[in-house]
């Protein structure tokens, strides 16, 4: 083996491969903060303006979450390193979050009504107001981009 490439590889066997783990990837023009915050703002501010579960909002959660999930699944975005290890104070947050889905579920299950309502009943007066609509869009749609950026 004289240590040429070998024919019909195309030059991908000259004995100096790189880790695929170790190449940087030239950040796109859109993918920065001066673009896409202004355009999570322009999306909620969109959602917002729906009234809460119409069939134009489910078709916008429908799209936008689309759009993100094919984002996410491609590698059309640049990744950001997702952390080693959570730290040891990061399980007692798990403790809010299950008594949320109990309680959540179990009111919805039993059908509890105005006895006992679910969050998202709760919260419903707030987002009748399209300004908090819009901020709870605004959440939402960071929350993804952060899944989409890992």
């Amino acid at each position: 083996m004289s240590g040429l490439p070998a024919v019909g590889d195309g030059g991908q066997n000259c004995g100096m491969e790189q880790p695929r783990d170790m190449t940087i990837e030239a950040p796109r023009a859109w993918d920065r903060p001066a673009v896409t915050v202004p355009v999570l703002v322009c999306l909620s501010l969109v959602g917002g303006r729906f009234p809460s579960f119409s069939i134009e909002a489910n078709l916008w959660t429908l799209g936008t979450g689309g759009v993100l999930i094919w984002l996410g699944l491609g590698n059309r975005v640049a990744r950001r390193p997702a952390p080693v290890r959570l730290g040891p104070g990061a399980v007692w947050w798990t403790l809010p979050v299950v008594v949320f889905v109990v309680f959540e579920g179990a009111t919805f299950a039993a059908a509890a009504g105005d006895d006992f309502p679910t969050f998202s009943r709760l919260a419903d007066p707030l987002l009748e107001d399209g300004l908090i609509r819009s901020a709870g869009w605004l959440a939402w749609l960071s929350a993804f981009w952060g899944l989409v950026r890992r």
